[in-house]
């Protein structure tokens, strides 16, 4: 695994730049994946423009809701415990909603969990990015890697990210069973998706993050042929 530092940034948490073993800083997934057009978001930020609202603004509301959904899971799952502090009332309402899916998934799934790790930031040596894994640990028997959203929905770039983030552990020698993405609603009636991602999926998923690596990468070199 190579270094990492965290540098402030305006978001609620702090923003983690990754090192390789030489020091040299790697672009994050989502960062990598930043790349990729969108189409569900383009529309979607189109339909608040039509209207009238400010689609950064409302990205901002739900993007802190989110931060605090997460946290509020990970406590739960063993994390730091949770700073109010920062947050409204209204987004503590809203993430409280995405626990309680959280639990009611818990429950239907019937299995043990046992937590080895939150947030656990890793370098891929072999490629040059980096990431942080929501959580890596047991379910059962298995080892999972799962990927906590609380959007609207599931989408194909979701998948990309997971199999950035699978290839990862399993190249810093994690045991990996399993990926699933859980999707836990900010509302009452969102309740819970959870998405089993098959090896198949896994593997074709990072044939797309690594073409929109190598997209990243020409961009990058292309604007400082600018400069």
């Amino acid at each position: 695994m190579g270094k990492l530092e965290k540098v402030p940034s305006k978001a609620s948490k702090a923003h983690i730049r990754y090192r390789d073993k030489e020091g040299n800083i790697v672009p994050g997934v989502t960062t990598i994946l930043g790349i990729i057009n969108k189409p569900a978001l383009v529309k979607w930020a189109n339909q608040l423009g039509l209207q009238g609202l400010d689609s950064s603004v409302y990205v901002d509301e739900t993007a802190k809701i989110g931060t605090l959904a997460h946290e509020m899971i990970q406590e739960h799952l063993g994390g730091n415990k949770v700073d109010y502090g920062a947050y409204s009332k209204d987004q503590i309402n809203a993430a409280e909603n995405s626990l309680l899916s959280y639990f009611e998934w818990e429950r239907q799934l019937g299995k043990p969990i046992k937590t080895i790790h939150i947030e656990l930031p890793l370098v891929s040596e072999m490629m040059k990015y980096g990431g942080t894994i929501d959580w890596y640990g047991m379910i059962g028997d298995e080892y999972w890697l799962i990927d906590i959203k609380t959007a609207k929905g599931l989408f194909p770039e979701h998948q990309y990210q997971v199999s950035a983030y699978y290839s990862m552990l399993i190249e810093n020698g994690y045991k990996v069973d399993g990926v699933r993405l859980l999707r836990v609603g900010r509302s009452e009636d969102e309740g819970f998706d959870d998405h089993v991602v098959a090896k198949e999926r896994l593997a074709q998923g990072f044939e797309v993050f690594s073409y929109a690596y190598l997209l990243y990468k020409a961009k990058q070199r292309f604007e400082k042929g600018e400069k």
